[in-house]
């Protein structure tokens, strides 16, 4: 069982790297779509370099902070009971566990593009966001909390989300010079972001479909009709979110390609006027 801070937790950082990268990508390659390069992570621009690693940072420090939440606070420290795991707590171990992998991920790549003991090409840092996303798939496919019902249909959306992002994530390392497969990998993590508020709000919120309840830490409908209508309701929400970031995607490149396309043409005019005044 969740809760609503435990999934907009971790969904505000999925959410805030997917669009960073997202727009990064399209305006790497509008800018120059031959020298296009897939990257497991995407550099600030400008403020004197000092922002470059910040997504790196956001990653690590995070992943961290999550972790610590659900290790030490979730659990109480209550870590071992007579000599064994906590049973209680075995689904803040498991998260634990997937969070780790994310603030290795972190670690490693800024280990790797700031000092000189770990040099790594970028195939290798795109096996590593894999590796972290597949902890993630099976942590949710194998999960010790058995969700039934509703609510594990909700996450099993969440799984085939993760699923693209593994894929994606290994497709960028095989074939790092695809704008598609790079563009991919981003709407997934935005997408994976958006689920894990959508699951808040309408699992641990105001949305919960009607004939659906939340009592006594469990979801229950009071027939299944109810709970067909909720899925129905899921299937709609995930379109809605796809159609809403494949706008974003579209206007996107639009705006992008149009400044780029002002800045030639600004170029150019320069470049004529000095021709002319020779």
């Amino acid at each position: 069982m969740g809760s609503f801070k435990g999934h907009v937790l971790p969904g505000t950082l999925f959410l805030i790297v997917g669009l960073w990268h997202l727009w990064s990508s399209v305006v790497r390659y509008v800018s120059n779509p031959k020298t296009f390069r897939v990257r497991a992570w995407s550099p600030v621009p400008g403020f004197g370099g000092n922002l470059k690693y910040l997504e790196l940072y956001v990653v690590a420090v995070g992943a961290f902070i999550d972790m610590c939440i659900e290790l030490l606070y979730s659990t109480h420290l209550k870590f071992f009971v007579n000599g064994m795991l906590n049973p209680s707590h075995m689904n803040d171990f498991e998260h634990s566990g997937m969070l780790l992998m994310f603030f290795i991920f972190g670690l490693v790549a800024l280990l790797s593009e700031q000092t000189s003991f770990l040099p790594l090409p970028e195939g290798s840092l795109c096996l590593i966001a894999a590796t972290a996303f597949c902890s993630e798939y099976l942590l949710f496919y194998f999960h010790s909390t058995s969700h039934k019902g509703l609510e594990g249909y909700y996450h099993l959306l969440l799984v085939f989300l993760i699923g693209l992002c593994v894929l994606s994530s290994i497709g960028g390392a095989l074939f790092p010079t695809s704008f598609p497969l790079d563009l991919c990998n981003a709407v997934a993590i935005t997408l994976q972001g958006l689920w894990f508020y959508q699951t808040a709000f309408t699992l641990y919120g105001p949305m919960m479909p009607e004939g659906c309840r939340l009592k006594e830490n469990d979801i229950t409908c009071h027939s299944p009709d109810g709970q067909v209508r909720g899925e129905l309701i899921a299937n709609f929400q995930l379109f809605s979110l796809v159609f809403g970031v494949i706008v974003a995607v579209v206007g996107s490149y639009c705006y992008v390609a149009s400044k780029h396309m002002d800045s030639g043409l600004r170029t150019l005019e320069i470049g004529r006027d000095g021709l002319d005044q020779e």
